[in-house]
């Protein structure tokens, strides 16, 4: 089996695409696959190359099995519109370009975010002779209009136009949630070409361990009840809940916030942050992937938000897998489909989005009863077990690749994963 995976993030970028992607990459190869990833030079979030690489036209470089090729892009931090498009449309071309240089497959698999890299299975799967599995991460654009970032217009109709032509034209979909499925199922026209495998966790990586009371003193948090966010700070995630949490707690001082990430909202929220003073909220920025684990060690309750609005109900948040799997008790200020799960997990408490008080309210009870938040942690990891394993994820999208590959019919519908 040979795969062309084309994604805008890779490692040693550490979001939430990056990890998925290469940790199912790097599983198939164990498995035996031919894989070759189609990337950028590591850039993410701040747009500056990360040492030891260069934004050339061509690099290419072998990861656990896996042979990866970085093409060049115009580089932008995650913030700014305009460039930010430059980004994503000068990777859909330096993919075009390179595609007859590419080694032959017997399947393209493209992922989104970004949508442009979703885009680039139109071309690969002709010019390739190879079935197209695209991967939807996110609704775009309507995600983009929920944040703010684009108004309805004729631009939009003609993203939404290109959106359902490239479900009509792929193969097999991919998607993350089932939330996601009357959406897709809508545009597409057939939605026996969906098949659902949800966000996981390395589980062998996402383990409990001993170090938290040692990394807390690293951080000054030592004897703190410490609420974290790991991961990207975007229009969103609606963080600035955090910091009226922070407000509500501040004469407090057994209570501590951590935040942890890059994105387009981080200058802001430091700068507000100092501006109110709020001296229990750390703030670490992007951190290496390394050091997430004893990040999540330290953490008492991992705080997953998003702003309300219908459409983050259809969401179901990667670092959820990741606090479930780390026997971290979860306070949740998403609505829809990721309530759904952590209500069937049992592992944390449901909020309602943006609600300061409601966040602040939670934190006390789970400081209160430590039993409580030891079962809501243990509950998780225990459903993290049975349903969120990133290998058994790994091995099933393979499966469907396999089954893509070979022109079968996918067998079971989104609905049925």
């Amino acid at each position: 089996m040979r795969i062309l995976f084309f994604t805008h993030y890779y490692p040693p970028e550490v979001n939430a695409p990056a990890s998925r992607t290469s940790e199912h990459c790097r599983a198939w190869a164990q498995s035996g696959a031919q894989v070759t990833v189609v990337t950028c030079a590591p850039n993410h979030p701040n747009g500056k190359v990360y040492p030891g690489y260069r934004n050339k036209l061509w690099q290419s470089e072998s990861r656990d099995g896996v042979r990866i090729v970085r093409l060049w892009t115009w580089l932008a931090a995650n913030e700014g519109f305009l460039p930010r498009v430059l980004n994503y449309v000068s990777y859909l071309v330096a993919a075009i370009l390179a595609l007859p240089f590419l080694p032959k497959a017997d399947v393209v698999v493209t992922t989104s975010p970004q949508f442009f890299c979703g885009l680039v299975g139109l071309f690969a799967r002709p010019i390739k002779r190879a079935p197209w599995v695209l991967e939807i991460r996110d609704i775009w654009p309507e995600s983009i209009v929920a944040v703010g970032a684009m108004r309805k217009g004729v631009a939009i109709r003609c993203l939404e136009w290109l959106e359902a032509f490239a479900y009509r034209q792929a193969d097999a979909i991919v998607s993350l949630t089932r939330g996601f499925i009357p959406h897709i199922a809508a545009r597409c026209g057939d939605a026996s070409k969906i098949a659902v495998f949800m966000n996981g966790a390395d589980l062998s990586a996402f383990s409990k361990s001993g170090d938290g009371d040692e990394v807390k003193r690293k951080l000054g948090l030592e004897g703190k009840f410490v609420a974290a966010y790991v991961g990207t700070h975007g229009m969103a995630h609606g963080l600035g809940t955090i910091l009226d949490a922070a407000e509500l707690l501040k004469h407090e001082p057994r209570f501590a916030f951590l935040m942890a990430g890059g994105g387009a909202e981080e200058t802001r929220l430091r700068g507000e942050r100092d501006t109110r003073k709020l001296d229990n909220v750390v703030m670490l920025g992007q951190r290496p992937k390394a050091e997430m684990p004893g990040l999540w060690s330290a953490t008492d309750a991992s705080l997953i938000l998003l702003k309300r609005s219908d459409t983050f109900k259809t969401v179901y948040p990667s670092k959820m897998s990741e606090a479930m799997a780390m026997q971290c008790p979860v306070i949740l200020g998403v609505e829809g489909e990721a309530k759904d799960v952590l209500e069937a997990a049992g592992a944390g408490i449901a909020i309602t989005p943006e609600s300061a008080p409601e966040l602040a309210a939670a934190m006390r009870r789970l400081a209160d009863d430590p039993a409580l938040a030891a079962s809501y942690g243990r509950a998780g990891r225990a459903y993290a077990d049975q349903n969120l394993d990133r290998a058994k994820v790994a091995a099933r999208f393979l499966a469907l690749l396999n089954k893509v590959a070979a022109r079968e019919p996918i067998g079971e519908t989104a609905a049925a994963r």
